[in-house]
């Protein structure tokens, strides 16, 4: 019993952490149209970017987690303003320039800091233990944040102006831009809301798994597997989809090891799409 309940927080933490990377990459497909390659890249940054400001500058830990949210969220800005937005809506031409920004980065990140993983560990250690229930510290920590970032999230998107348009925009483009919202002021500011989140995970979660130049990888492919499981384009399905894949991860990893685990989940993926072809609350891209 103390096994399971041990197992199910360690998947809760996981779940808060895909949520929160798999909220980018669904917001910009669901809102532009994209399907993010460099949604990986981003989340490695943010791991070094918060590195470099603990290590090299010796800010506090939190700093550094805002500095590389801050980071990210301004080159994606950029990244879609000056390159992306030129071939917006030609698919293949974003799909292979997002992928082409994310050897971009992780040839900059191996140039400047080298192909060694850095040492950079999470500033809080030790174990919290309640009724023989055994929790990382750190992975509780992690959990409350991303869980508050995720409120924040879904605030900003269902609370306020800024998400209203940005949702407008991803149910129907034109009669949107009829309206008065401007797509080429909104999209960086939705790709740039993505690639914070996307940083801050990595600010986040690197010190706990590690830290390397090729660590945005598997992240990518677990984002994709998150957000084809919820529903490309919707945000509750991937917030959804995220927790489960975090459940099913740890408790395979408990009880069935790794490989067997990410078997478990590319069977889910297949089961469900075969009965849900579009996700668990999946829509088409921008009002198509």
């Amino acid at each position: 019993m103390v096994e399971i309940v041990s197992a199910g927080l360690i998947g809760l933490s996981l779940g808060a952490q895909y949520a929160l990377l798999a909220l980018g990459f669904t917001l910009i497909f669901g809102i532009i149209g994209v399907v993010n390659f460099a949604h990986g890249g981003f989340y490695l940054l943010g791991g070094y970017v918060a590195y470099a400001c603990v290590s090299m500058a010796g800010l506090p830990y939190p700093v550094a987690v805002l500095a590389a949210a801050l980071a990210t969220a301004a080159l994606g800005y950029l990244f879609e303003l000056l390159l992306l937005e030129r071939v917006i809506d030609d698919h293949l031409s974003t799909l292979i320039l997002t992928l082409g920004f994310s050897l971009v980065i992780t040839t900059g990140i191996v140039l400047v800091f080298g192909p060694d993983a850095p040492l950079f560990q999470f500033p809080v250690q030790g174990v919290v233990r309640f009724l023989g229930i055994i929790v990382p510290l750190a992975n509780i920590i992690v959990f409350a944040i991303c869980f508050a970032a995720i409120g924040v999230a879904y605030a900003l998107i269902y609370r306020t102006n800024f998400g209203r348009s940005l949702r407008a925009l991803s149910e129907d483009r034109a009669v949107a831009e009829a309206l008065g919202i401007r797509a080429r002021l909104m999209f960086p500011l939705a790709f740039a809301l993505a690639t914070g989140l996307a940083g801050m995970t990595g600010a986040l979660v690197t010190p706990i798994l590690s830290l390397t130049p090729h660590a945005g990888e598997p992240v990518l492919a677990a984002s994709f597997l998150v957000v084809i499981l919820g529903g490309l384009g919707s945000l509750g399905g991937a917030t959804l989809a995220a927790f489960l894949v975090g459940m099913i991860e740890a408790y395979a990893a408990v009880y069935l090891g790794g490989s067997k685990g990410a078997l478990m989940l590319f069977v889910l993926v297949l089961i469900v799409l075969l009965v849900r072809p579009t996700g668990l609350y999946g829509r088409t891209a921008r009002g198509a």
